[in-house]
């Protein structure tokens, strides 16, 4: 596992008021750090989601290619096309 990161982050103005909203009693969060793991996480799930809707995308292109257009390859022939580009 990873050592734990301090990160430092200084804002103001509009956006430390919406923050101050959504952290103590009256918020969703109980501190800022709460919230702040809490919005990496959704971010980090939203960036999975587009990986695994461009990875379906591909899927279901390659699938829907009709039967002539495949060609059979060996592993070396495999590698060689991905040295190339």
């Amino acid at each position: 596992m990873n050592k734990p990161m301090t990160l430092n982050v200084r804002i103001s103005g509009t956006l430390g008021d919406f923050v101050a909203t959504n952290v103590g009693d009256q918020g969703a969060y109980e501190n800022v750090s709460e919230y702040v793991r809490d919005l990496i996480r959704r971010d980090k799930e939203r960036t999975e989601a587009k990986q695994f809707d461009r990875l379906k995308a591909e899927l279901t292109r390659a699938f829907a290619a009709p039967q002539s257009s495949y060609a059979p390859l060996d592993a070396d022939a495999v590698i060689a096309r991905n040295r190339r580009g």
